[in-house]
């Protein structure tokens, strides 16, 4: 005798950004790895956790969306492609770039952090949306560049 198979119920859904609020960026367009820090200092410094930030931008290099990937603890935060890249499809972004603290205040990359920057910039590739640069903002102003030290 033949068991019949229930149907399964599938769920419609459609993905929608919920804008929570919005600052003005007086500079328009990131040029350098030092407007990219201008414009999200502001949320990282001070910061007692890492906390990981994407500045998504158009083909101009437009800043269109900041969004807070990631809070960790004292030492690391968890980044997984996927969570990235979710927010870079529904925001139309041509390029990312990648931001983080380090509440110790030396913006020395570790070794961890040079591992995702390279996972997060080959699933860029793949997913046709380029990672920029990847800066980590530690004390009085100071940061590092993947770009300007050649990591990306």
């Amino acid at each position: 005798m033949k068991k019949k198979v229930q149907a399964k119920r599938v769920d419609i859904v459609k993905i929608k950004m919920v804008k929570e609020s919005s600052i003005l960026y007086a500079k328009r367009r990131i040029n350098s790895p030092s407007d990219g820090v201008d414009l999200v200092k502001d949320f990282l410094q001070g910061e007692d956790r890492e906390c990981f930030l994407a500045v998504y931008v158009n083909t101009k290099n437009e800043p269109t969306a900041i969004h807070t990937v990631s809070i960790g603890n004292l030492t690391c935060t968890v980044i997984h492609p996927r969570e990235l890249m979710k927010v870079a499809i529904n925001a139309n972004s041509a390029s990312i770039l990648l931001f983080h603290n380090h509440p110790s205040g030396d913006p020395k990359p570790s070794q961890e952090d040079i591992r995702i920057t390279k996972r997060l910039v080959e699933a860029g590739n793949i997913m046709g949306i380029n990672i920029l640069d990847h800066c980590i903002i530690g004390d009085n102003g100071e940061f590092y560049s993947f770009k300007e030290n050649n990591l990306i």
